[in-house]
C-alpha cells in the first residue's frame, strides 16, 4: 500500500511537470504549433522568439510556479516517503516534475529543457542558494545574451553554492550528489545549444521592442 502511494504522489508531480506550457500558450495566442517553428522546442525561450516577448515570460513564470508547487507545496503535504528526510523528498518530486516538463507524455515526450521547473522547483527547497542561481544567470544573460549559456553556468553553478552555503544540512551529501546530477541533466538537455555555442550560431537574445520574430534555431 505504501509503495503505491508513494508511485501515486510522484506521478502527480511528474503530470504537473508535463503540462506544455508554451504549446499551449502558443496554440491559443497564435494557433501555431510551437514545435514547427523557431528551435522546435517548447520552452519560454522559443515562444519568447516566435510568439513575442511577453508571453514568452508568461510561459516562463508559469513553467518555474510547475516546479515550485510540486516541491513547496506538494512534497511536503502527503506521507509518501516517511523516511526520507524533507529535503530529499522535495528534490525526489523536483526531479519528477522535471522529468514531466523534459519527456511530456501529451507532446510524445518531447518537452523543454527544464530550466525553468527546476528553477521553479528548487527555489521550493533551497530559495537562498537559486537566487544567486538566479543572479548568476542573469549576470551572464546581460553581458552576453545567450539564454543556453546563461542556463549552462547557473545549472552548473547550483551545486557549488550548495556546497558553500548548504554543508551542514543533514544527508547533504545525498542532496549534494543529486543536485549534481540534476545540474548534468541540464547541460546534457542544452547539447545542441553548446554545438552552436562552439560554431558562432547561436542567437542572442534581443532586449529591445518586438521587431521580426525569428523562426531560426534558438
Amino acid at each position: 500500500m505504501e509503495f503505491v502511494q508513494n508511485v501515486f504522489w510522484i506521478l502527480i508531480a511528474y503530470l504537473i511537470g508535463s503540462i506544455p506550457t508554451g504549446y499551449i500558450i502558443a496554440k491559443r495566442v497564435r494557433g501555431l504549433d510551437i514545435r514547427e517553428h523557431g528551435s522546435g522546442n517548447v520552452g519560454a525561450t522559443n515562444v519568447f522568439r516566435v510568439v513575442g516577448k511577453t508571453w514568452g515570460i508568461v510561459v516562463l513564470a508559469i513553467d518555474m510556479i510547475k516546479g515550485w508547487l510540486v516541491t513547496a507545496i506538494l512534497a511536503p503535504t502527503p506521507n509518501a516517503y516517511p523516511e526520507l528526510d524533507l529535503s530529499i523528498k522535495q528534490f525526489l518530486f523536483g526531479a519528477a516534475a522535471i522529468t514531466g516538463h523534459t519527456w511530456t507524455p501529451w507532446l510524445k515526450l518531447k518537452g523543454g529543457k527544464g530550466v525553468a521547473t527546476a528553477c521553479g522547483a528548487l527555489l521550493g527547497i533551497f530559495p537562498f542558494a537559486t537566487f544567486l542561481a538566479l543572479l548568476i544567470w542573469t549576470t551572464v544573460l546581460i553581458i552576453w545574451r545567450y539564454v543556453s549559456l546563461a542556463s549552462i553556468v547557473a545549472a552548473s553553478s547550483f551545486p557549488f553554492l550548495l556546497l558553500l552555503f548548504y554543508r551542514e544540512l543533514n544527508s547533504f551529501g545525498i542532496v549534494f550528489l543529486i543536485s549534481l546530477a540534476l545540474a548534468s541533466l541540464l547541460v546534457y538537455n542544452h547539447k545542441p545549444n553548446i554545438e552552436r555555442l562552439r560554431r558562432g550560431q547561436e542567437l542572442r537574445i534581443q532586449f529591445g521592442k518586438d521587431k521580426n520574430r525569428s523562426t531560426s534555431k534558438s
